[in-house]
């Protein structure tokens, strides 16, 4: 039996929610907490499904009507961010799932690495912003980060019992998304509902406008700068529209070694509540016989702006990386709130980045000064 007594922070949603999937066919698997955003619904069925010892909402308003709903069980409720970073050091939490959008994860994660618990990372902020932070204090404390992003798992699982000293190239997959092929032009009067349609991946709203936008993509790029300690120079993006291959690494000796799958996130979280083991999973697993073809490309970085920003904003270093993830953040938000159309979310980054004085080696208060310059900048530009 492989015991695991899980933690997760955003519980309701898209990874949470398949991390439970999980959870329920491993009765070995124990969910000690559960923390979400403002869904008080989804929130208690999990809480009454999984019985956690304590749960957590962002809003006071949230959490006081999650009391009352659940005042017939023995579940505490907390708020905030306080309340966060109480899960986050619980004796009893072996592995912390950081599943939470935004940069609200950063704080509990680093609470946790500091307890000593192992990471399950699904909240692309933490390194992005603050990987100068993370990676140093994960090695002091002798906890694993163990990415739950199919991307760096397919990164992780190639580089199993190779030396990293011996990569010579990270090969880092993309789909491209619902614009794949399409010119700047075609791209003006593109709708929500269009951005939000992609051909292979089931994933959150956000996180699915970052891929149309291949925002997400440059996000991965930095994530994996920090995660494997690989040059910016040597992550090479390859569009590859199957979603087959997950990701490849390239070794000295020429030889790639890739993982794949079925696009279905649920293997690499799975494989991260599980490292170093494996265990059978259900569902459709891949045909050989019915796959057809493997085809590969180019990013067109020309009209997808977001992948060279990312370069451009690790080369500036320091506190770039936040501004750009802030920037993007809002844009994403005016956009999915049909304030703003599609191409605008790529002139609201530029604008934040060339607006900001880089602060080298942030803490996490010069991070979160920073996010908040960006959010700013981004208001008062559309005040002006």
């Amino acid at each position: 039996m492989l015991e695991r007594k899980i933690g997760i922070l955003g519980s309701t949603g898209s990874i949470g929610t398949q991390t439970l999937e999980i959870v329920r066919s491993n009765p070995d698997f124990k969910v000690i907490a559960l923390a979400a955003g403002s869904n008080v619904d989804l929130m208690e069925k999990q809480a009454r499904e999984f019985q956690p010892e304590l749960c957590v909402m962002w809003t006071e308003e949230a959490a006081k009507e999650l009391r009352l709903r659940l005042s017939d069980t023995s579940v505490t409720v907390l708020a905030g961010m306080d309340g966060l970073l109480t899960l986050a050091v619980m004796p009893e939490i072996q592995i912390l799932v950081t599943a939470i959008v935004g940069m609200i994860g950063l704080r509990p994660t680093i609470a946790a690495i500091k307890a000593g618990k192992i990471i399950a990372l699904a909240n692309k902020e933490t390194l992005v912003t603050a990987g100068h932070i993370i990676i140093p204090l994960a090695a002091k404390m002798q906890v694993p980060i163990l990415p739950v992003d199919s991307e760096h798992s397919a990164i992780f699982q190639s580089m199993c019992g190779q030396s990293r000293k011996k990569v010579s190239k990270i090969l880092l997959t993309a789909s491209g998304g619902p614009f794949r092929g399409k010119k700047r032009q075609e791209l003006l009067d593109i709708t929500v509902e269009d951005a939000l349609k992609h051909p292979n991946w089931s994933m959150g709203r956000k996180i699915t406008i970052d891929s149309a936008t291949l925002v997400n993509k440059g996000l991965e790029v930095i994530e994996a700068k920090w995660l494997f300690g690989v040059e910016p120079e040597n992550i090479q993006v390859v569009v590859h529209p199957q979603s087959v291959i997950h990701s490849m690494v390239e070794y000295v000796d020429g030889a790639v070694i890739a993982q794949l799958g079925v696009p279905d996130m649920k293997l690499p979280i799975q494989y991260a509540l599980t490292y170093p083991y494996r265990r059978p999973m259900e569902g459709k697993k891949l045909d050989f016989y019915e796959l057809s073809s493997m085809t590969f490309e180019k990013p067109d970085t020309d009209t997808f702006k977001g992948l060279p920003m990312a370069y451009d904003a690790i080369a500036a270093g320091g506190s770039m990386p936040t501004v750009y993830n802030a920037a993007n953040e809002k844009a994403v938000s005016l956009f999915l709130n049909r304030e703003i159309k599609f191409l605008e979310i790529y002139d609201l980054i530029q604008g934040a980045m060339e607006n900001h004085k880089v602060k080298e080696n942030p803490t996490v208060e010069e991070i979160l000064e920073a996010e908040a310059e960006a959010y700013e900048y981004i208001d008062s530009h559309r005040r002006a």
